[in-house]
């Protein structure tokens, strides 16, 4: 299989991801079977199940439409409407929390140690156990006891306690009482741990959580995940009742605090009246006090009026002196208008307009224009001409409003005349008289407030109504079996993924075709399966079918069947020893000749000849021979037991004669051997070690590099494409030989194009083949 993943718009994919891990199902299967067993005990033996506890509140909050009625709000001054948000952190606060964890004893919960798990004991637990000054006590992991049902005492260590009595303990000031909410009995030894009220506490409000419905409504939803749904249920109901005590305690000490100072303040305005009554009552007695006239209120009244019309002139002058000082201090510069509100002067408001017109269009036309412009000379002149007219106007109406305050003032002062004739004492008994109104006033709304508050003590639902009390739910929320049990599977297939990503992916050698065409572009001629068995002596033919045929498409895909084909000379190398380039020479001249072509095997891997060792031509003359003169290039080629088939071996004198190649006999050798045989295939010594291939290549046809799965290093043939070896290499080609099938199985999973070889012909098949190829 490539190393490629397909795209859209290729192969599809999931074919693809089958083709690659599909050949490691036995690893899947294994992993898949140890994960589900493993997710098997951990539900049995470690999970601990919870169940979701929910409760529901309805506010009362003002800005979402939800209130107490009119009669209710008239009867508690102290009832007010509230934010839900507020409302929210409030019962999720801390000290709500605490009042819950006193309440259930929550600083020392009891549990049961199980072989395997650890199990809270709130309902199987004989025995509760509180603690008096539990933020004085230290934390305790864990303290074993046993309860003993006859005597009803409860054994820590070697010491017995009674029920129902507060004793004296190694861990504290202790009280164990008969558990209410026991409903079964223990099977595993019983502890008990302590606990700090703040980290219990802290310990909850991580686990409640508390939202409401929606944005527009006031239903608010408390839940929590707990173990013990019993629990759950209990620590939910006790933080409702903490959050309405509160509630209620709140308002009851507000209206305490209130009505006491009501009442002092009752009894001060009372006396106080009683005071101003006997003042009312002496004055009229003693100094004889009459009601104004119809006169002196006229009097009043004008007084106001001409007051009134005083402060409007001396508005009305202070606007005209601001305006007369914008004019005078003004030099051409446009600003802002002062106001003339107050002055009801049309003429005035136009000349200010016209002014500040004037002097918005010459500044305008000063940024653009000279100074001598005929323009800007005309606007000058122009405002030149209206400030005259301005402050004219300006002191004209300055004299008539002058002359109108004397006017007033004179008036005033003769009204002031006037009223001193109005007898003291009535002024007096005025005075006693407002004071008096004031405090009845006051004392009617302290009365109706103690009345108020009094009436804040009658029951009510308070701030809230419960819609819903704690209740779990019937079945375990965590852990699913069925996730738990997808998660496994899902882990032991990532496990598995992983196992066979890295195990490809961090191979140094060549696995993949995908590996050869990343450093190379010549093209890959063929695949061949990896054949087991022991390394033979002397060459035998292929009896195995998927051989055979391998072989026969290596001919097709070389394009040897051919009528045209004049490439008759195939080199083949390798890079380093043990790749089979031996194995695939000898494997292509057999198959050639078998298909009734005059073939020539010539091995010039002259320091290791393995061809002429496997056909029984070691250390016999040959082609060292011929190089050194001693034979002609007809005595070079020895005919093999298999016909069609002749074999040049290396020669006599094995070892370093890479001189004897540049001698130039080459050239006459391959020119008998190309006029002779139909194919001449070539055995020569790998790249890496010595340069003889690279000498031979250029008397080829045909260079066949061979390349071994999992054995050929991918740097190796990242060097030879880095230092252009390979393309020194007359017409090359490639063969991945030794392609083993990829994971646990055999079969169509190899490591080439996705596919390897099967053995899909009998030898009935090969038989019959055989005898028409040969016919």
């Amino acid at each position: 299989m490539s190393k490629t993943v397909p795209n859209a718009a290729g192969d599809n994919i999931l074919p693809a991801l089958v083709n690659k891990y599909f050949p490691y199902w036995p690893l899947f299967v294994l992993l898949v079977a140890v994960a589900l067993t493993g997710a098997w005990a951990y539900l049995k033996y470690y999970a601990t199940p919870t169940y979701e506890v929910t409760a529901s509140l309805m506010m009362k909050d003002e800005k979402k439409g939800v209130s107490d009625s009119r009669m209710t709000e008239s009867i508690d001054a102290f009832m007010s409407n509230k934010i839900v948000e507020n409302e929210i952190n409030v019962i999720h606060s801390n000290s709500l929390m605490k009042k819950v964890v006193d309440k259930l004893d929550l600083t020392t919960p009891v549990y049961e140690e199980g072989q395997f798990k650890v199990v809270s004991a709130y309902t199987s637990s004989p025995i509760r156990i509180t603690l008096r000054n539990p933020d004085k006590t230290t934390e305790q992991e864990k303290i074993y006891f046993s309860f003993n049902k006859n005597n009803n005492t409860v054994k820590i260590g070697n010491t017995a306690y009674p029920l129902n009595r507060w004793v004296n303990t190694p861990y504290g000031t202790m009280q164990f009482t008969k558990n209410k909410n026991m409903t079964h009995d223990a099977e595993d030894p019983l502890y008990f741990s302590i606990i700090s009220p703040g980290r219990a506490s802290d310990q909850l409000l991580q686990k409640i959580t508390i939202e409401p419905s929606g944005k527009l409504s006031t239903i608010v939803y408390l839940s929590l995940n707990d173990a013990v749904p019993k629990r759950g249920e209990d620590i939910l109901n006790a933080l409702i009742d903490a959050y309405s005590n509160l509630a209620i305690s709140e308002r009851n000490k507000l209206a305490i605090q209130t009505l006491g100072f009501v009442e002092d303040r009752i009894k001060l305005i009372e006396k106080e009246l009683e005071e101003l009554e006997s003042k009312v009552v002496k004055f009229k007695s003693t100094r004889g006090a009459v009601d104004l006239s119809e006169q002196g209120r006229m009097y009043l009244q004008n007084v106001g009026d001409n007051d009134r019309k005083i402060a409007e002139i001396n508005t009305q002058l202070a606007v005209l002196d601001n305006v007369e000082q914008y004019v005078i201090s003004k030099n051409n510069a446009a600003g802002i208008v002062p106001s003339t509100l107050g002055v009801d002067d049309p003429v005035l408001s136009q000349l200010l307009q016209k002014l500040y017109d004037s002097e918005i269009q010459y500044k305008r036309l000063a940024k653009t224009t000279a100074e001598n412009n005929p323009v800007l000379i005309s606007l000058n002149n122009e405002i030149e001409n209206v400030r005259p007219g301005i402050l004219e106007n300006i002191r004209h109406q300055r004299v008539n409003l002058q002359a109108s305050l004397n006017n007033l003032t004179s008036t005033n002062s003769m009204y002031n005349a006037e009223l001193q004739t109005i007898p003291q004492k009535e002024k007096e008994l005025l005075d006693i008289s407002r004071q008096q109104a004031i405090k009845n006033e006051a004392y009617s709304f302290l009365l109706q407030k103690r009345e108020e508050t009094v009436l804040s003590y009658a029951p009510s639902e308070g701030d809230f109504r419960i819609v819903d009390l704690a209740k779990s739910s019937i079945n375990p929320t965590s852990p699913q079996p069925m996730y738990v049990y997808l998660t496994a599977i899902l882990l032991a297939c990532g496990l598995s993924v992983g196992f066979v990503m890295g195990k490809e992916m961090l191979n140094s050698k060549i696995l993949f075709r995908a590996d050869i065409e990343e450093y190379t572009n010549a093209p890959i001629v063929a695949e061949l399966a990896y054949t087991k068995g022991k390394p033979e002596r002397q060459f035998t033919a292929p009896t195995e079918v998927s051989v055979i045929e391998q072989f026969r498409q290596l001919r097709a895909t070389m394009g040897l069947y051919g009528r045209t084909f004049s490439k008759k000379k195939i080199m083949v190398t390798s890079n380093i020893p043990g790749e089979g380039k031996s194995y695939v020479s000898n494997n292509l001249a057999y198959s050639l000749a078998s298909s009734g072509k005059k073939v020539a095997l010539l091995d010039f891997d002259l320091r290791n000849p393995n061809t002429s060792q496997l056909f029984d031509r070691y250390k016999e003359p040959g082609i060292t021979d011929y190089l050194q003169g001693k034979i002609t290039p007809d005595e070079v080629l020895v005919k093999s037991e298999y016909s069609n088939l002749s074999i040049a071996s290396a020669g006599t004198d094995i070892g370093d004669q890479t001189e004897l190649l540049l001698n130039g006999k080459l050239e006459v050798l391959f020119m008998y051997l190309e006029k002779e045989f139909d194919y001449v295939i070539i055995d020569t010594p790998p790249l890496e070690l010595v340069t003889d291939a690279l000498l031979i290549s250029e008397y080829c046809d045909i260079t066949l590099l061979v390349i071994r799965h999992a054995f050929t290093p991918k740097k190796l043939i990242q060097r030879q494409a880095q230092n252009n070896k390979l393309k020194s290499l007359y017409n090359l080609a490639i063969v991945f030989n030794g392609v083993k099938p990829r994971g646990f199985g055999k079969g169509q999973y190899g490591y080439g194009y996705g596919y390897g070889y099967e053995n899909k012909y009998s030898d009935k098949t090969y038989r019959t083949r055989n005898i028409a190829a040969k016919s």
